[in-house]
């Protein structure tokens, strides 16, 4: 049994009623989608599924710090569901806005997983806008930066998230494109 179908039933469930929330989520499980054919089978439906989970922390039921990642994380890990757990709990440099808002312990209650599938998480998190629009990285930190005022702590961690965010897009770039590292 594949995790696809799982993760898009919690996530609609509990993410659907926020409007363009779910539209972002579902355009990131489109782009995941797309870079689940470089991984193995395997890694691929995790991918996917993690893509379909990484923001259901923003659900009104599963709030309970105010930081989505961890929300989310805690959500899966009580669902059995530790890799993605560990997965959506690290997103997009989540480890820079974790420490912006003295959330560190929580945070590291879930290991962290490197390498092509969190990679291709940043990347089609990364590339992929607020109402599902595609974007290039810079494009989204932009506008994130623009979103959120310079003193509140998601600005602050995607100025210092962004090498770790370009390394990880990059990567993945070069994964889909047989090594170019060009944007597709």
């Amino acid at each position: 049994m594949t995790l696809e179908p799982w993760a898009k039933a919690q996530v609609e469930r509990l993410i659907a009623p926020l409007g363009n929330r779910w539209a972002h989520i579902q355009a990131v499980a489109r782009q995941a989608r797309r870079a689940a054919a470089v991984l193995s089978a395997e890694d691929g439906d995790v991918l996917v599924a993690a893509a379909f989970l990484h923001d259901v922390g923003y659900a009104p039921s599963l709030n309970r710090l105010g930081f989505h990642p961890v929300d989310g994380a805690r959500f899966l890990r009580a669902h059995g569901q530790e890799r993605l757990a560990c997965l959506v709990a690290h997103h997009s440099g989540a480890r820079f806005e974790a420490e912006e808002r003295g959330l560190v312990d929580e945070l590291v209650a879930f290991p962290v997983e490197e390498g092509s599938v969190m990679d291709a998480l940043v990347y089609a998190d990364m590339t992929t806008g607020p109402a599902g629009q595609p974007m290039t990285l810079d494009q989204r930190v932009d506008e994130i930066q623009r979103r959120y005022p310079p003193d509140d702590p998601v600005h602050r961690a995607i100025v210092r998230a962004q090498p770790l965010l370009q390394a990880a897009v990059e990567r993945t770039w070069g994964l889909l494109n047989g090594g170019s590292g060009q944007p597709i």
